[in-house]
């Protein structure tokens, strides 16, 4: 009797873990695949750039996979299998692929013939232009790991190729990007004893000159030609941006800034670079230039006054001043957020749609917070159509609002320099 006790009491706590369990998973299945729905109704669902694929036949439905995604709701489960939900807001860390444990998920472009924004490239990253490569988020690959490890590829392959050309000013390699995929290309070159020149349209960094001051950047283990690896989980842009000109300085890296790529043509067996400020003879070319180019514009009355910009790089010099925030992505929220914890200051955030789709989550989380504590106001459906020295106008469901204003900072992307790559020749899909 008192076995049947002892059983009854096991298979009757067995079958309450069981219920409990079937009723959270339920609960997570319904709550994934309603955020599921919502995303497909935003577009969010589906991505730009890389992104998970989920084998649904080997995935095992453990959540490994959600649990690491450094971003929190770009992975979730839906009707028992790993499913994407936000593909738009994932940024390409990678980490669920590592955390799967039987391989039914790995982060990748897709299929991208569809796509006409991505230029045509072979597995050297090779154009159909013979010697000239394309490095980094050009190519649809975000994340400096990324960038740092195609940039190395590239010379890599250079060097184990067909003798180069030679001659008086001919560089074995011309790199037109001076960030992190440009800088490692060169720091490859020159640990293989090649010649090269580096230009940029700004200074060494690339696109981590536009973060703001002491933003963190998250990295995973990458090799940096001639110096080591990157350990760390995150890095500052100061830090960043001191390693890059650290390097340039010891190793002897030629970089000509504040020089722009005009053009691209064959002469003889070299190619003949074409900058504003002159021409260049080299036998490969790596285009490292990124995808932001030149900041996207408004367009509208008083947009050429001093007190618009475009990037922020310090949020600390605004205090007690009224100040605007253009966009809807996650540069536009992290402005905002920055400019909002300064004392003083009374930030409106615009953005042309109704609602954010785009951002991380963890920006989602910051900026609630600062709205209920009124340090930002949010404006949806707008967009300025007037500034003034003292105001902007800005358009509304309801009419126009005329709001005091100190500075405005857009954030509405950029024009990538897709135009440059098809005059010298680069097919795209």
């Amino acid at each position: 009797m008192e076995s049947l006790i002892i059983w009854g009491a096991a298979i009757g706590a067995g079958i309450l873990i069981i219920l409990i369990y079937l009723r959270n998973t339920n609960t997570g299945y319904n709550e994934a695949g309603g955020a599921k729905k919502e995303a497909v109704r935003l577009g969010a669902d589906r991505a730009i750039a890389q992104h998970p694929q989920i084998d649904a036949l080997a995935c095992i439905a453990c959540g490994s996979c959600i649990a690491a995604c450094p971003e929190g709701d770009v992975l979730g489960m839906v009707q028992g299998k790993a499913t994407v939900i936000n593909g738009l807001k994932c940024v390409g860390h990678g980490k669920c692929a590592e955390a799967c444990p039987v391989g039914a998920l790995t982060v990748g472009l897709g299929d991208i013939s569809g796509r006409d924004d991505l230029p045509k490239m072979d597995i050297h990253h090779q154009t159909n232009l013979p010697g000239v490569f394309i490095a980094g988020e050009l190519g649809g690959l975000a994340l400096i790991r990324n960038a740092i490890n195609q940039g190395s590829e590239i010379v890599d392959f250079i060097a184990a190729g067909q003798p180069l050309p030679k001659g008086d000013g001919v560089f074995d390699i011309l790199i037109a990007g001076a960030g992190p995929a440009g800088m490692s290309a060169a720091l490859k070159a020159r640990e293989k004893g090649l010649s090269c020149l580096v230009i940029d349209q700004e200074s060494t960094g690339g696109t981590i000159l536009q973060y703001p001051r002491k933003k963190l950047v998250m990295t995973r283990p990458v090799e940096i030609p001639l110096f080591g690896t990157l350990t760390k989980p995150e890095y500052s842009k100061e830090e960043l941006l001191d390693l890059w000109l650290n390097l340039e300085d010891k190793f002897r890296i030629e970089v000509r800034k504040k020089e722009k790529l005009t053009g691209l043509g064959k002469s003889g067996e070299a190619y003949e670079v074409t900058t504003d400020k002159g021409m260049y003879r080299a036998g490969n070319i790596i285009l490292a230039l990124g995808r932001r180019g030149s900041p996207r514009k408004l367009g509208v009355p008083g947009e050429d006054l001093s007190k618009v910009m475009y990037k922020l790089l310090d949020a600390s010099l605004h205090q007690n001043e009224h100040v605007m925030v253009v966009g809807g992505g996650d540069s536009a929220i992290e402005a905002a957020i920055g400019l909002a914890r300064q004392k003083g200051n009374h930030v409106t955030l615009s953005y042309r749609k109704d609602q954010f789709f785009r951002i991380k989550k963890m920006n989602q989380q910051r900026l609630d917070e600062q709205i209920q504590t009124d340090k930002i106001k949010v404006i949806y459906n707008s967009e300025p159509v007037l500034i003034g020295e003292d105001f902007v106008d800005l358009s509304m469901t309801g009419g126009t609002q005329r709001l005091p204003n100190n500075f405005v900072y857009v954030f509405a992307g950029g024009e990538p320099p897709f135009a440059l790559l098809r005059s010298i020749g680069i097919q795209f899909n």
